[in-house]
């Protein structure tokens, strides 16, 4: 197989991978809306959310596995990134790629806490006495701060926003895709940032907080995804210029053997 011919094949799976993790999570995330009121139940008490859980039944824990995994198909593009914008020796990119990865992983645990925590304790909660009740309640109160508000949603997206920002800056820089692209990726991590002040609510009452944020913010950052996947797919990383200064080996498009395998993400 040749050079070429690997580049191609990478382009084409990143590509298609980032396309394809951002609208079926956005599916997905459409579905759970639907069915469980999502994101907005997340603020409201356990009285409120596991009886409603309980309620949704099986079909509800199916949408939140289909919710997470979908997500999760990011995980792989984001590692391939580098090399096929040849710039796999680029420390900045190297790392903001691992940093993006961390980022779907973390959401990843706070979406399957809906699978694996939350359904028990939702049952015990719907069949218990008031002790039961009082005892799920805080139970409730420590594993969604901790899984959810904590890990799935302030590092997960704090860290999401960190890679769109390093790889909006390099495109900016390097010109490898379309300018307008960074540019964008710019903008749409400052708005999916505003997000972090219904989290940091959570837990500082009377933090500020912009209602829209969340929407608008993880909104944006999915078609940006998917906007990115486009243009690897149309534009191939011009990594046959190192005559002309750009200093980037076609060599470099070829997958390192020691590459790794992997929206308001309210989880």
């Amino acid at each position: 197989m040749t050079t070429a011919s690997v580049s191609h094949g990478l382009r084409r799976t990143t590509g298609t991978l980032l396309v394809a993790g951002a609208l079926a999570f956005g599916g997905a995330a459409t579905a759970l809306s639907s069915a469980f009121d999502w994101p907005d139940i997340l603020r409201e008490p356990a009285d409120v959310v596991l009886p409603a859980v309980v309620a949704g039944g099986t079909s509800l824990v199916w949408t939140w596995f289909a919710t997470a995994w979908t997500y999760a198909i990011l995980l792989v593009p984001i590692l391939l990134l580098p090399a096929v914008l040849g710039r796999r020796s680029d420390p900045v990119l190297r790392v903001a790629s691992y940093v993006g990865a961390t980022s779907v992983v973390l959401s990843l645990i706070g979406f399957l806490r809906w699978v694996f925590v939350v359904p028990p304790l939702a049952d015990s909660y719907v069949g218990g006495d008031a002790v039961t009740r009082a005892a799920v309640e805080a139970a409730w109160t420590a594993q969604h701060q901790f899984g959810g508000a904590l890990l799935g949603e302030h590092l997960g997206q704090l860290l999401a926003v960190a890679w769109s920002v390093a790889v909006s800056a390099i495109i900016l820089r390097t010109r490898v895709l379309p300018r307008w692209l960074g540019a964008a990726g710019l903008v749409v991590s400052a708005l999916y940032l505003t997000n972090q002040g219904d989290i940091l609510a959570t837990a500082v009452p009377g933090f500020p907080v912009w209602d829209l944020g969340g929407f608008i913010g993880s909104s944006a950052w999915g078609l940006w995804v998917a906007a990115l996947g486009v243009m690897v797919l149309l534009r191939p990383a011009r990594a046959n210029r190192t005559a002309s200064g750009s200093g980037v080996d076609i060599g470099s498009l070829a997958p390192s053997p020691r590459l790794p395998a992997s929206a308001g993400v309210k989880s």
